[in-house]
């Protein structure tokens, strides 16, 4: 079965905007320590914001700003809104948890998982 799912991903210009969900469909979102991430093929993932139980999120410098992390609670999605994209955006995007209910900021990448299929976003110059 599938635990979450990672969708929104898109081909954009730079400047342009797109909104990322996450469907988790075994814990509530908004009780753990969740995370969006991102990879390029030959380099490492790494961490582009995080969320915790209490509400609290932090985010890498090069997408502060510019990008949003939320939950929407309804569905049970963890959100990533991203706006003034620029090509360095470009990767797989990522949806995990660490298991903990509160996010000790920056979050590792090695601590979250299991990680679904990911989404793919492509910003062209």
């Amino acid at each position: 079965q599938v635990h979450l799912m990672e969708s929104g991903g898109g081909s954009v210009q730079a400047g342009g905007s797109l909104k990322l969900s996450c469907r988790v469909s075994v814990y509530t979102v908004s009780r753990v320590c969740m995370g969006w991430f991102r990879q390029v093929p030959g380099k490492e993932r790494e961490v582009v914001a995080g969320i915790d139980s209490l509400g609290r999120t932090h985010y890498r410098d090069s997408v502060k700003d510019r990008f949003t992390i939320s939950h929407d609670s309804t569905f049970n999605n963890l959100l990533l809104k991203m706006d003034s994209l620029k090509p360095e955006d470009t990767g797989m995007y990522y949806c995990a948890t660490n298991g903990r209910s509160i996010c000790w900021f920056p979050v590792r990448a090695s601590e979250f998982n299991p990680w679904g299929q990911g989404t793919q976003v492509t910003v062209s110059s």
